[in-house]
């Protein structure tokens, strides 16, 4: 087809041929490309509307984006642009990070995410990509028909290899969801769907009889058609009614004198579409039937349908990470917590969950993974929790129920950043599970789990929390330990010995680490060295008693006064206590025990 024509087609299919299925390919491919723009805009505006930190709720929308704007100008201006360039190549086409855990899973990926890439944007949107650097491109001639045949076979060589991982090495703990059995079953049919509709074009004579009249000019009476048709028989593979291969050399030398006046600027031998070729060679038997059947008109419809719902759902889909993931790693190799505005990090933590691509990867390494196969909760597993991460930040309705699922498995993440070094998309996920669990922490009731655990890494994190908002949770989980507490309710009491608890006593005594608190004398080390104690000026009055008083108290017996204690719910298990006591008394370990009796108490009088 001429280079004209070809443009005429792009812009006025409809007026130009009024061809129904053109009509129909064209109109779809609009409403397909403006859904994908429409998605596009939603997807990408929402990054600058959620809401994944407890400072992200006090930045307006417009701060962010003039601060993306502005990071992204300064970011090119600057020496930081050799960064992104490296990273670009080395992680986002190369996947260097893959490469480096899993050579098996980055051949995969990288058969999977290459040839789609180049197939989406050489043949998929060839006629706005392709065609604009190339103007004689037309997707029957070289080297743009052998290239699609062999990202189409690559890819279905990484499809089998992914499936083969996932599905037979099994890796531990990894969740195959809805949404991937989606991208598997669609891309499964583009790619195949595209084979068959070629091979069944190639050995099409109604295809060839159709072409031949459209650009060649001949009249299917004429001895051109015929000798034409004896080339195409012996040299392309068509199957033609009542014809068989020729073996006249001059009558096939005819044919190919008219080929190459006629044909042979938009067709190269189908051989070299080899995938096309093997199928058409595999109906060959079948193909006048099919033909009849009009198969090539199924073939079509399939293969384009498939497109047109993949490209207008890729927003929406686990296909956003193409577009995502480059994007996060290339945002995470410039921006810090320290340096970073702190607008940019909201909007650079949202654009995150979009881009995971839920390759398991983080739940493979996860120190905590151990844990799910006793304990049934996704929310345990990294590349589950994500998901109801994006959730939560994107204020959908969680039923109190679900909020205590997320929160049990968020919270038993130890901080140990495995899952950040490893994912090949740059998530910053520790982030994420530090900024979620600060969300579920500012519930309207008390969550014990933060309190033990975690609440060292939330100590050395204070800074990035308003005070207000990190003493909620404390004092919400004090509140309800103490709230049955007459003792606790008045500090001014005078204690009696009725108050000693004997059965609380020899619980504490049950644990070969709590019962050290025996060995107290009362020096006042754990106090001293306690920075918890240090940050504040009148630590008497905020924290009720002191690392050294709660031993003493303990050895007493007083459940009221011991559990009811500021200390004992702000201290940020660091260690120092312990490792300073000259007496050998496992302090935090004494803690630890000590806040297990507390929830044990509150959930026997609930």
């Amino acid at each position: 087809m001429h280079s004209w024509r070809r443009r005429a087609t792009l812009l006025f299919p409809w007026i130009l041929y009024w061809n129904k299925n053109k009509m129909i390919y064209y109109i779809s491919l609009y409403a397909s490309l403006a859904i994908f723009i429409i998605g596009l805009i939603y997807k990408t505006s929402a990054w600058f509307f959620c809401k994944t930190s407890i400072d992200s709720k006090k930045i307006p929308t417009s701060k962010r984006v003039l601060s993306a704007i502005n990071g992204i100008i300064l970011t090119i201006l600057s020496t930081k642009i050799l960064t992104l360039a490296k990273v670009f190549l080395f992680d986002c086409i190369l996947q260097r990070k893959v490469l480096k855990e899993d050579f098996f899973r980055w051949l995969a990926h990288v058969l999977i995410y290459g040839p789609f890439m180049l197939l989406l944007l050489m043949h998929a949107l060839g006629e706005f990509v392709t065609s604009a650097i190339f103007p004689d491109y037309y997707p029957t001639i070289n080297p743009f028909m052998f290239l699609r045949d062999l990202f189409g076979v690559l890819v279905i060589i990484g499809f089998s290899l992914a499936i083969y991982r996932r599905f037979v090495l099994r890796p531990p703990r990894v969740k195959t969801n809805p949404m991937d059995w989606y991208a598997i079953i669609l891309l499964a049919v583009i790619i195949i769907s595209g084979i068959f509709l070629e091979g069944a074009k190639i050995g099409s004579y109604s295809i060839y009889e159709q072409m031949v009249a459209d650009y060649a000019g001949i009249e299917e009476e004429e001895e051109d058609f015929k000798t034409l048709t004896a080339f195409w028989i012996e040299e392309f593979g068509t199957v033609a009614p009542k014809l068989e291969a020729p073996s006249d050399v001059k009558l096939i030398e005819s044919g190919r004198r008219i080929h190459e006046t006629s044909c042979a600027d938009c067709h190269s031998r189908p051989q070299w579409a080899f995938a096309g070729y093997a199928t058409a060679a595999t109906l060959k038997g079948v193909a006048l039937t099919l033909d009849r059947a009009g198969i090539h008109t199924f073939f079509r419809y399939i293969h384009f349908l498939a497109c047109f719902i993949g490209l207008a759902y890729l927003p929406f889909s686990k296909f956003f990470h193409i577009l995502t993931s480059p994007l996060s790693l290339l945002a995470n190799s410039v921006m810090d917590r320290r340096h970073s505005e702190p607008a940019n990090i909201a909007t650079r933590q949202a654009l995150e969950t979009d881009a995971c691509m839920h390759c398991g990867q983080c739940t493979s390494c996860c120190s905590m993974g151990i844990v799910f196969e006793e304990v049934q909760n996704v929310n345990i597993l990294p590349s589950e929790r994500i998901q109801s991460f994006k959730r939560v930040i994107s204020g959908k309705r969680i039923t109190e129920e679900e909020v205590e699922l997320i929160s049990d498995g968020t919270y038993l993440c130890t901080n140990c950043h495995r899952c950040t070094d490893i994912c090949p998309a740059g998530i910053n996920l520790e982030d994420l599970w530090f900024n979620m669990r600060e969300n579920m922490l500012q519930r309207e009731y008390p969550l014990f789990w933060i309190l033990s655990p975690l609440s060292f890494y939330r100590g050395l994190m204070r800074q990035s929390i308003p005070q207000s908002d990190y003493e909620k949770p404390l004092n919400r989980a004090r509140d309800a330990i103490v709230a049955e507490s007459e003792l606790m309710k008045s500090r001014e009491r005078v204690l009696s010995l009725e108050s000693v608890d004997r059965e609380f006593q020899s619980r504490l005594l049950l644990s070969n680490q709590a019962d050290t608190f025996s060995a107290c004398f009362g020096c006042q080390t754990c106090t001293n060295v306690c920075p918890v104690v240090a940050n504040y000026e009148n630590p008497q009055d905020a924290l009720g008693l002191l690392p050294h008083q709660i031993m003493y108290v303990a050895g007493l017996g007083i459940k009221d006064l011991t559990l009811g204690s500021n200390m004992l719910w702000d201290c940020v298990t660091c260690y120092q206590c312990q490792e300073h006591c000259p007496q050998g008394v496992e302090v935090t370990e004494v803690l630890y025990e000590l806040k297990n009796l507390a929830v044990r108490h509150l959930r026997k009088a609930s």
